[in-house]
């Protein structure tokens, strides 16, 4: 089994962090296939910076989707989501889709970590559009220097204090941690904190492995039915292709 994980900013280093956390939980007989967007954002934390990454994610399935069993958006804010799942003939899952959906199996209430104040309200945005902020007990915001996110033992420091005070003071049952370059950490982390730590990257490829196994067919009536592109100008051949075809599929 192939699984294509997606990193929609222009980091290969962020890219590297989620492929060894995908690495660590799919275990044997399951290749991660990273790839790294080709344009757009360094770091995506605003709507603006989701957009431009949604279209290099379009981009990147077109072109690295072959022989692959599923996707995995390696982007904590699910960017594009909808649009690939929409356009994939495979399976697609958002990251932190997977570590909510997890999170209400692990409890009642869930704690989220933020690291970087500017991404709050998509955040409590990807949350509301799932319908679960009812369900979130919190959310708790880490304003992360880079100096921080060089400091391996500042960044656990952090991590375990804001867990253990949504688990203590705000009654959650589970604590997501969310962001692209903090993949890992919850686990190494775990044995601090007194509820689950979710990883995002850990749920989303284990969800994509259970989605390629069950092999559903991809829906030919509904919402998620793939359409042609109307007079398109100026777009990458391969997504224009790509998108051709899944429009005909149906």
């Amino acid at each position: 089994m192939r699984i294509l994980l997606i990193n929609g900013n222009t980091s290969p280093a962020t890219t590297e962090k989620g492929a060894a956390e995908a690495r660590r939980i799919a275990g044997p007989g399951v290749e991660i296939v990273p790839v790294t967007a080709d344009f757009g954002a360094g770091l995506i934390l605003t709507r603006a910076d989701n957009v431009l990454a949604a279209h290099a994610m379009m981009v990147a399935l077109a072109k690295h989707h072959k022989g692959c069993d599923a996707v995995v958006i390696a982007v904590s804010t699910d960017t594009g989501l909808g649009a690939l799942r929409e356009i994939s003939p495979i399976p697609v899952v958002g990251m932190t889709e997977a570590a909510l959906l997890t999170a209400c199996m692990m409890g009642g209430k869930f704690g989220m970590i933020v690291f970087d104040r500017r991404a709050e309200p998509v955040f409590r945005e990807v949350v509301a559009s799932h319908g679960l902020t009812d369900r979130m007990a919190a959310l708790k915001v880490i304003d992360m220097t880079v100096a921080d996110f060089a400091d391996p033992a500042r960044i656990a420091v952090l991590t375990v204090a804001a867990a253990k005070s949504l688990a203590s003071e705000h009654g959650a049952d589970s604590v997501i941690v969310t962001g692209g370059t903090m993949a890992g950490v919850a686990h190494k982390l775990q044995e601090q904190i007194p509820v689950p730590l979710i990883d995002g990257i850990s749920c989303a490829v284990l969800h994509a492995i259970t989605l390629a196994r069950l092999a559903f067919p991809k829906p030919s009536s509904g919402s998620f039915v793939a359409q042609p592109i109307e007079r398109p100008k100026g777009l990458d051949p391969d997504l224009v292709e790509f998108i051709g075809r899944a429009s005909n599929r149906e």
